[in-house]
């Protein structure tokens, strides 16, 4: 089999090469339109927009052989954007689609959920009898991350609902997982960011003779009426702070925000007879004085090992954090890339790369766009970037422009627009908002309530318990919680989402490393105010304190990293104990 894959110039198409590799199944490049003449199965992969894609395409003058290719009747399997470009258009682009598919793309309702769905989600077979040699399993959970999607309607669009092969329930709507016809198969999630689930899709299939692909149109499809609960899972997410100890070695650390040293106990220095006394000694120096000694680099393992162990373990994402010692290497010399491309060839569920992205400058003068820098990062096999104190400068420089704007150049809620330049606009601009999350490093600010008059009276938390009579509100920070700024939690997400940001990373300065559990008060406070899914990070030292995130807030992913590193807390306790209490979660077999 000529087997090609496509690759239209943005998104993770690595990610989809490494499976494939792992599966057994060699392949070759799209380089040219001419390839189109010599393939006889196509997988077209897609991590990004609509527009992207399509342009992509034309630029490179793949659009119309892709086309007469399908037409052709032979294989192609298109992912996310390879599975929406079959539509005629999409709401999200100016320009039409491949037209295969007689529908259109259009964004996800907000009123129930929130948007982008991304997370591990079931998928419901049409025909269950017909399709389940397909490799698709309703028992599983497959990787979805997506701000738009084809409805499935076959009472007013019959001839679009023909090639629904399976749905999927998010809140109450109902929308297309995958779509099959002849030599057509698409699927709207991630089969190589699904696990074992997603690799046994694209297997079945890749090995599955022609024939067997050519089954009998339905005459009709009858509608998929909502059930009362979507097969949306709470996701238990690795993360893995990087960088290099004194001997150049990447390592995984953890420490008090960016203390990672070991702390040795203090050295003796014995004071010699008769010597003069050190500088600081008083007129009657001690015989001994004592010094600590900087201690190493905190070492808790290597970064790919231990993402292929959380991998194995069951965990439902990873991110690897890029800090301090190697965050500002040119890009030419980002060892972080290395890490990234290693961890990719042996985990199948999505990477998170944060730390550096933004724009900078080669010390030969070269500059490079935070735009490039994701993209190179994309490339390696990183699924989403996270920005950090990049995005607190570009909702300042929004919030500024709001304040100096008229009233009409704001958005109904008195909000101000960016002027497209920051790394959030450019990065989801090119790739998609699901691409780009923020990360927001706040720390409270206790003041008194009875007198406080400033700008976050609306914003401040009263305790209980243990905190009766306290009051507060959360101030953003940078450079790892080492300098605060004049901007709260609250505004700094809202101004994060209206830049075009897809998650929120939600830390907390005051509970990082404390094992005391999430800052429930921070997290429901940034959850009322963000239509996009917030990640809850920091504080948890056992596994009842995911079960309380997860309850007591709406939240939709939880992060470790410590407890896990060090062996204090196992991802399968955590879910196991998410099961125990109704709280529905991607449940997978550890493997060691």
């Amino acid at each position: 089999m000529g087997l090609f894959l496509l690759d239209y110039g943005a998104g993770n198409v690595q990610s989809l090469a490494n499976t494939l590799g792992t599966l057994g199944h060699s392949f070759k490049w799209i380089t040219s339109p001419a390839d189109f003449d010599d393939a006889t199965c196509v997988v077209f992969p897609g991590v990004g927009a609509f527009q992207t894609a399509v342009d992509g395409l034309t630029s490179r003058g793949f659009l119309e052989p892709l086309r007469q290719y399908i037409i052709s009747g032979r294989p192609y399997f298109g992912i996310c954007i390879g599975m929406q470009v079959l539509f005629q258009s999409s709401s999200e682009a100016s320009v039409p689609g491949l037209g295969i598919i007689p529908s259109k793309i259009d964004t996800f309702s907000n009123e129930d959920k929130t948007v982008p769905h991304m997370g591990w989600n079931s998928v419901h077979l049409l025909d269950p009898q017909q399709d389940a040699d397909d490799g698709l399993d309703e028992a599983l959970h497959y990787y979805f991350v997506h701000s738009y999607r084809a409805t499935y309607d076959p009472e007013r669009e019959p001839d679009a609902a023909q090639w629904v092969h399976s749905v999927t329930q998010y809140g109450r709507e109902i929308f297309v997982a995958t779509v099959r016809k002849d030599n057509v198969f698409g699927c709207q999630f991630h089969p190589e960011k699904s696990g074992d689930a997603g690799m046994r899709l694209l297997d079945t299939w890749l090995r599955q003779p022609v024939s067997a692909r050519h089954r009998p149109t339905p005459a009709q499809r009858l509608p998929f009426p909502p059930r009362p609960k979507d097969g949306f899972t709470k996701r238990i997410i690795a993360c893995m702070d990087v960088r290099a100890n004194d001997q150049g070695d990447l390592v995984v650390t953890k420490g008090d925000q960016y203390d990672v040293r070991e702390k040795p106990p203090p050295t003796t220095i014995i004071q010699p007879p008769g010597s003069p006394p050190p500088p600081c000694a008083s007129s009657s120096p001690p015989l001994t004085v004592s010094a600590t000694v900087a201690g190493a680099v905190r070492n808790l393992g290597k970064p790919v090992a231990l993402a292929a162990r959380y991998y194995a373990a069951g965990a439902d994402e990873l991110a690897l954090l890029n800090i301090t010692s190697f965050r500002h290497s040119p890009l030419r010399d980002q060892p972080m890339l290395a890490v990234v491309r290693a961890a990719a060839a042996t985990v199948f569920v999505p990477l998170t790369i944060g730390g550096g992205i933004r724009d900078t400058v080669d010390p030969d003068g070269t500059a490079r766009s935070a735009l490039e820098v994701a993209g190179a990062y994309f490339r390696a096999g990183a699924d989403k970037v996270s920005i950090g104190s990049e995005a607190v400068y570009a909702v300042e420089r929004l919030r500024a422009g709001a304040a100096a704007s008229e009233a009409s150049t704001l958005d109904a809620e008195g909000r101000g627009r960016g002027d497209g330049s920051s790394a959030i606009e450019t990065i989801a601009r090119a790739y998609g908002r699901q691409a780009v999350v923020v990360s927001i490093d706040p720390k409270r600010v206790y003041v008194d309530a009875s007198s406080y008059e400033g700008p976050r009276r609306d914003e401040l938390i009263l305790g209980s318990g243990e905190e009766e009579g306290k009051a507060w509100w959360y101030r953003c920070t940078v450079s790892g919680g080492r300098e605060a700024r004049d901007l709260s939690v609250v505004e700094l997400a809202r101004g994060a989402e209206i830049l075009g940001a897809g998650e929120i990373l939600l830390n907390s300065i005051d509970r990082d490393g404390t094992g005391r559990g999430f800052d429930l008060d921070l997290v429901n406070v940034v959850r009322r105010n963000v239509s996009i899914p917030v990640v809850a990070s920091s504080g948890a030292g056992k596994k009842e304190h995911f079960v309380d995130v997860f309850e007591n807030t709406g939240v939709e992913a939880a992060l470790a990293a410590g407890i896990f590193h060090r062996g204090e807390v196992r991802i399968d306790e955590v879910k196991e104990a998410l099961t125990q209490r109704g709280i529905k979660t991607r449940m997978t077999r550890p493997t060691s």
